[in-house]
């Protein structure tokens, strides 16, 4: 089997620079390597994740209970695996995902009370893991930045045009939730946490960068 390595984070964290980052400096080693992204727009999978982003379920995130909203992003997990880079897996690749399962921990748990994260955690990895059997990550990297500061970021990718944004971007109270759920997940399953920010200004690409590829070493 090959190595599954998820870049995670919140909206506006850089998730997308990072694992493109870390593809091209594996590539360059001469390393077999694919770089995937979830969701996928560009596919049917993804239909019913671009129907509730966009509010037609519902206008704000908790319109989608964390079950129900879990189930969508699942199913288009599941339709990469087998129509994409399940091949590529089996034969010894290093895949760098750009988000995976562990995004649903990052925002489905915000909508949850904190007494049902672990329940719920339980339940998602049994859900895609074992009844769904796609591949279980190697390593987990979590992007830590700040709302305020993502926020900033989110702005500027969309040259302040806040209609662009998606049900999860513009809501600021549902973002700091999904921090607190964030970290979290990331102490109960053991995830790498990499601080992003000063908390006014984010570090530099090429010092995250850095921080990246010195987490996923022992895996080469």
């Amino acid at each position: 089997m090959g190595k599954l390595i998820v870049i995670e984070g919140l909206d506006g964290s850089g998730k997308g620079t990072q694992a493109q980052l870390l593809f091209e400096t594996l590539e360059k080693q001469g390393k077999k390597v694919k770089k995937i992204s979830f969701p996928v727009y560009s596919s049917d999978s993804s239909a019913l994740v671009r129907m509730y982003l966009a509010g037609q379920f519902g206008s704000k995130p908790g319109d989608v209970n964390a079950y129900a909203a879990s189930s969508f992003y699942a199913v288009d997990r599941f339709a990469s695996f087998k129509s994409d880079w399940g091949k590529e897996y089996n034969d010894d690749y290093i895949i760098i995902a750009d988000r995976y399962t562990t995004s649903n921990g990052v925002h489905q748990c915000s909508k949850l009370d904190e007494s049902q994260w672990v329940e719920y955690m339980d339940w998602l990895y049994d859900f895609e893991y074992n009844k769904m059997g796609i591949p279980s990550p190697d390593c987990v990297i979590y992007l830590d930045m700040s709302p305020e500061v993502s926020q900033k970021l989110l702005s500027g990718r969309y040259q302040g045009d806040e209609s662009k944004k998606d049900i999860h971007e513009k809501d600021t109270d549902y973002l700091a939730k999904s921090r607190l759920a964030a970290r979290f997940c990331a102490q109960h399953d053991k995830w790498t946490v990499i601080r992003c920010d000063d908390g006014e200004n984010p570090f530099t690409i090429e010092e995250i960068s850095q921080q990246v590829m010195a987490t996923i070493r022992h895996l080469l």
